[in-house]
């Protein structure tokens, strides 16, 4: 993977989903969520062709308030998770990755923001230049507090480009944290 990476919704489809490019504008991924589903089952594909499965993400829950969801190969074997920290998000945004135990935590750079966010959506002209303005982003910290990651919401009004940010050198959890980064995403854009 060569960062930057690019993801972006499609904007009109029913069903999420997002394309993610890397800087040479290759496609790394597609990203399908399904509609309907009691428990969330999101794949993950080559391509927009969907003809080759990569990865699946399955919930371990209904209700996705402190929901895990893990990330399963095409062999069917689990290599890693991304959990929301229920009650500690109310005002932060916080998602843990697990890989064995905690390996990661995905923190939002600046609560204000989607404080101010939502004030705006409530009046009418501004709400839909808010998009273009309040763009919030997300650090990826590793157990030393060290930032790995940032995930940048680009300025548009439906709120469908976002940027991940790679600091560090090494490439050993790049497709987990790639992954753990769309699943949560995926999860704070229906949340707004």
């Amino acid at each position: 993977m060569q960062f930057p990476l690019s993801l972006t919704f499609k904007v009109a489809a029913l069903a999420p989903q997002i394309s993610v490019r890397d800087t040479t504008d290759q496609e790394l991924c597609y990203v399908r969520q399904k509609l309907f589903k009691l428990k969330e089952n999101i794949s993950v594909f080559r391509d927009e062709s969907k003809t080759q499965l990569i990865s699946e993400i399955h919930a371990d829950r209904i209700i996705d308030f402190s929901a895990s969801y893990s990330f399963v190969d095409t062999q069917g074997l689990s290599y890693g998770s991304v959990k929301r920290k229920g009650f500690r998000s109310i005002w932060r945004t916080r998602y843990e990755i697990y890989e064995g135990g905690q390996s990661y935590t995905i923190q939002e750079g600046n609560p204000w923001i989607k404080v101010l966010d939502g004030l705006l959506d409530e009046i009418p002209i501004l709400g839909a230049l808010s998009g273009y303005v309040l763009n919030p982003h997300y650090d990826v910290i590793d157990t030393s507090g060290k930032t790995c990651f940032t995930l940048r919401k680009k300025p548009s009004f439906f709120g469908r480009r976002f940027t991940l940010e790679k600091h560090t050198q090494s490439d050993e959890d790049d497709l987990l944290i790639v992954m753990s980064i769309i699943m949560m995403t995926l999860l704070e854009r229906r949340r707004g």
